[in-house]
């Protein structure tokens, strides 16, 4: 009698591999990190409000087209004004000559209930850099260039005097630990006042 063979059907178990779609990292997230770079904004400047925070002086001397100027040390009277942009919708950025300044203005407006608002990384000096369209007028020393100079004239004029007064030797330990606690405290004392000077102020007419 032949044996008769029965095939059992193998039985064949298909996992399926789950797959996490792959998170996408827009561009535009890197508002998220609190920056933009000048190459990701100069195609954009027409969509964006720009507030450069930097002296009218300055300004004027060159900005980002279209870019309104807020100057720093009148930034809080003027947080309404900010405020307005960021309700009507408009995506704003911070920008001022590196972005020192810029930075000061985003914990600022930050305290004041505005949204935490991007920077532009490098500021003026990034853009410039990059080959972006720029507005120029009349060249001017910008702030920090300007607190530079001051405080090694008020140090080199100090120790030249003490040479026949003594103690005016005083005024450049002064003006040392100024610079010390401008750094510590990431604010400048010498830069608030000399924004207020005509020289960083815009020309009239």
């Amino acid at each position: 009698m032949s044996e008769i063979t029965t095939a059992t059907p193998e039985t064949t178990t298909v996992t399926a591999e789950a797959t996490t779609p792959e998170a996408t990292t827009p561009e535009a997230t890197t508002q998220a990190i609190g920056s933009y770079t000048a190459s990701s904004l100069r195609g954009r400047i027409d969509d964006i409000t720009i507030i450069d925070v930097r002296t009218p002086g300055e300004f004027e001397s060159i900005h980002v087209p279209h870019a309104r100027n807020v100057p720093l040390d009148q930034l809080r009277g003027r947080v309404a004004e900010v405020r307005s942009l960021v309700d009507e919708g408009r995506e704003v950025v911070l920008s001022c000559r590196t972005e020192n300044r810029a930075r000061q203005a985003q914990g600022l407006l930050a305290a004041a209930g505005v949204p935490s608002l991007p920077i532009l990384e490098g500021g003026i000096v990034a853009w410039e850099a990059e080959g972006a369209p720029v507005v120029q007028g009349v060249l001017r020393w910008d702030l920090e260039r300007q607190v530079r100079f001051t405080a090694g004239l008020l140090v080199l004029v100090s120790i030249l005097v003490s040479l026949v007064f003594p103690p005016a030797r005083f005024v450049a330990g002064f003006v040392g630990a100024g610079l010390v606690f401008a750094a510590v405290t990431n604010t400048c004392a010498m830069a608030l006042l000399l924004a207020k000077l005509p020289y960083n102020r815009p020309r009239s007419g």
